[in-house]
C-alpha cells in the first residue's frame, strides 16, 4: 500500500490544481479525506480476509460514484447537489472522486503489489506496468499496448497473485490476515523514495502558493471594513 502522506499529498495537488474557484480549507479537506479513505481497508483486513487493497480499492465503487454524480448532475431536471451547494458543491463532488480514484486507489494500482480491481467478483490483484522511451536506435519503445495477435490488446495490466495466497501486510495488520496481532513490529512508512519525498514537497509549496492570495483578500477586506467603521 502506497504511504499514507503520499496519498495525502497527491489529494492535496489535484484540490489545488481543480478546485478553482471553489478552493478553501474546506474544499481541500474534503478532497484529502476522500484520497485517504481507500487506506481504511487495511484496518478492515483485521476483521475480513484480503480486504487491503480491495474492499475500497475496486472498480465497481468510483465507476457507481461516477455515475450517481453524473446523474445528478447532468441527467436530471433539477440536480439535488446544485440545488443544495450550487455550483460549489458540483465541482468539489467531481474533485473529491478524481481525489478517491487517482490518489487513493491509483498509485497503488500501479506499483507492486497491486489492487484487487474486481473485488468481490474475483480475488486477484492486478498491477499497471508498462513502458515508453525513445531510443537512438529502435525509435519508439512501448509496452503498453501491443499489436501482436488477432489485433491490438492491453498487455500492462498483471495478475499478482491472490489475497489467500499473497496477503497484504500494513502497519495495522502487519501480516494481513483478521485478527489483532500483539507484541509484533509495526512500521508507518512516511516515504520509502526519494520521488515521494519530492511530491509531499510539491504539495506543501502548493497549498502555500493557492492559500496565500486568499489571505491576502480576507486582509484587505478586514482593513477597509476597519476604515470604514473609523470613518463613522
Amino acid at each position: 500500500m502506497a504511504p499514507t502522506l503520499l496519498t495525502a499529498a497527491l489529494g492535496a495537488l489535484l484540490a489545488a490544481a481543480l478546485l478553482g474557484p471553489a478552493f478553501d480549507g474546506r474544499s481541500v479537506a474534503v478532497v484529502v479525506a476522500a484520497a485517504l479513505l481507500p487506506t481504511l481497508d487495511a484496518a478492515a483486513s483485521l476483521a475480513i480476509p484480503g480486504a487491503t487493497n480491495a474492499l475500497l480499492h475496486n472498480l465497481w465503487l468510483p465507476l457507481a460514484l461516477a455515475g450517481l454524480l453524473h446523474w445528478d448532475t447532468a441527467l436530471r431536471d433539477r440536480s439535488a447537489l446544485r440545488e443544495r451547494h450550487g455550483w460549489r458543491g458540483v465541482r468539489i463532488g467531481w474533485v473529491t472522486l478524481a481525489g478517491f480514484a487517482v490518489a487513493g486507489v491509483a498509485p497503488d494500482l500501479f506499483g507492486d503489489p497491486g489492487v484487487n480491481l474486481l473485488y468481490p467478483v474475483e480475488n486477484a490483484y492486478y498491477v499497471v506496468d508498462g513502458l515508453l522511451l525513445f531510443s537512438t536506435q529502435d525509435g519508439v519503445v512501448q509496452t503498453f499496448v501491443s499489436t501482436a495477435g488477432d489485433g491490438p490488446g492491453l498487455l500492462p495490466l498483471e495478475s499478482t497473485g491472490t489475497a489467500d495466497a499473497r496477503p497484504i501486510g500494513t502497519w495495522v495488520n502487519p501480516d494481513g490476515r483478521p485478527g489483532l496481532a500483539l507484541g509484533v513490529e509495526r512500521e508507518f512508512v512516511v516515504v520509502d523514495a526519494g520521488w515521494q519525498a519530492v511530491v509531499v514537497a510539491s504539495a506543501v509549496a502548493s497549498l502555500a502558493v493557492r492559500f496565500r492570495p486568499w489571505e491576502r483578500v480576507r486582509s484587505s477586506t478586514a482593513a477597509s471594513g476597519d476604515a470604514g467603521e473609523a470613518s463613522r
